[in-house]
């Protein structure tokens, strides 16, 4: 699925020309500055068309393409175009020592629109600026130059479902053997369940998901949910005393919120310059909102043959419910839960802040959980 959305104030989409789009490939989109240094390239005059009413369109988390409006009489000279991408929230990058070459990009001149690519310097779920100049490589290898074109902004989007799908891949890999579980629990402070009884109807609601994770993770500070545990402790197979997240725990069967008319999508895969690692599942009720976001979003899973949670019809006839050894889970119920399907009790151990992943970053030079689109 093609991210197309741009940020507000941008121009709008460009309507694409099939045929006449082309890539902008290592070889032609060249870093201009190498090392801190910026190449020594001569400015020469000539009058050159300036870039003007540029659009940006066809946004993914790694590429976009650009396209401005060209003179026809004047596109013989243009050889070449320098490109100015930065980072919107960093205003004092792309600081060069020749101030006549203030471009990050240098691309030979192609039809319009141009596509440019690549996770060495686009991340998803980012605002950057970008402006043009159209330039002419003379015979002594110096560069007639245009004015600066107008500076747009735009913002890159999230991970789409292929990506998702790569990092899915990468999870399955260390996700280990599955073990037998019985409940979904939820850690919070006395307070929090107090709360839940006395206004808000005796139901725990779900909120929007933090930050935490992938960058580009279409969850992340979108989906509404609330998250549950089902990690059990190999020696007792019963869920562990100790949490980051309060002293009152509340418990729920498995199959209250893991139904056969349950949907199950994979959301991300992460640590946090740690050795062990997080997947993130949503437990979604079919025709759901939160089921419906998913769809459009998130690779969805086999509740009977994944790698992290499954719904089994065991030999008895009765349901069992397994989950991934090697990965900590964490679920998202994407509905409102009344208290009274379960039971709220004090925990025995003790409050491992440190574990918490509350609005965590990823570990960006992790090779066993990124995958080579910005992180």
């Amino acid at each position: 699925m093609e991210a197309a959305s741009l940020a507000q104030g941008v121009a709008s989409p460009l309507s694409p020309r099939e045929g006449m789009i082309k890539n902008v490939s290592l070889e032609s989109l060249q870093l201009c500055e190498r090392d801190g240094k910026a190449e020594d390239t001569g400015v020469v005059e000539m009058e050159l068309p300036v870039a003007r009413n540029i659009k940006i369109s066809n946004i993914t988390c790694d590429s976009f393409k650009i396209c401005w409006d060209v003179d026809p009489h004047s596109t013989e000279k243009i050889t070449h175009y320098f490109i100015d991408l930065n980072k919107k929230e960093n205003k004092n990058s792309n600081k060069f020592k020749h101030k006549d070459v203030p471009t990050k990009l240098v691309a030979k001149a192609v039809p319009l629109p141009m596509t440019v690519r690549g996770h060495w310097f686009l991340s998803p779920r980012t605002e950057y600026t970008v402006a043009v100049q159209t330039a002419s490589k003379q015979t002594d290898g110096d560069y007639a130059v245009s004015e600066w074109s107008d500076i747009v902004e735009f913002c890159t989007a999230d991970y789409s479902p292929v990506h998702l799908t790569q990092l899915l891949q990468k999870a399955e890999v260390i996700a280990g053997r599955m073990l037998k579980f019985s409940v979904f629990y939820r850690n919070q402070h006395e307070e929090y369940f107090q709360h839940c009884r006395d206004v808000l109807g005796g139901r725990m609601m779900p909120s929007v998901k933090d930050n935490s994770g992938s960058h580009g993770s279409p969850i992340s500070g979108k989906l509404e949910g609330i998250f549950f545990s089902c990690n059990t402790e190999f020696n007792t197979g019963q869920p562990p005393q100790d949490s980051p997240y309060g002293r009152f725990r509340f418990q729920v069967p498995a199959e209250v919120l893991f139904t056969p008319d349950t949907r199950l999508y994979f959301g991300d895969f992460y640590c946090m310059y740690t050795a062990y690692h997080y997947v993130i599942l949503v437990l979604a009720p079919r025709g759901s909102k939160g089921d419906l976001y998913c769809s459009e979003r998130l690779p969805e899973l086999d509740v009977t043959n994944n790698r992290f949670l499954m719904r089994l019809c065991g030999e008895d006839g009765h349901v069992v419910f397994q989950h991934a050894q090697d990965v900590i889970l964490e679920l998202i119920y994407t509905e409102p839960l009344p208290l009274a399907l379960g039971t709220v009790s004090q925990i025995s151990g003790h409050q491992l802040m440190s574990l918490s992943t509350i609005n965590a970053k990823k570990d960006p030079s992790c090779k066993t959980c990124n995958i080579s689109v910005g992180r």
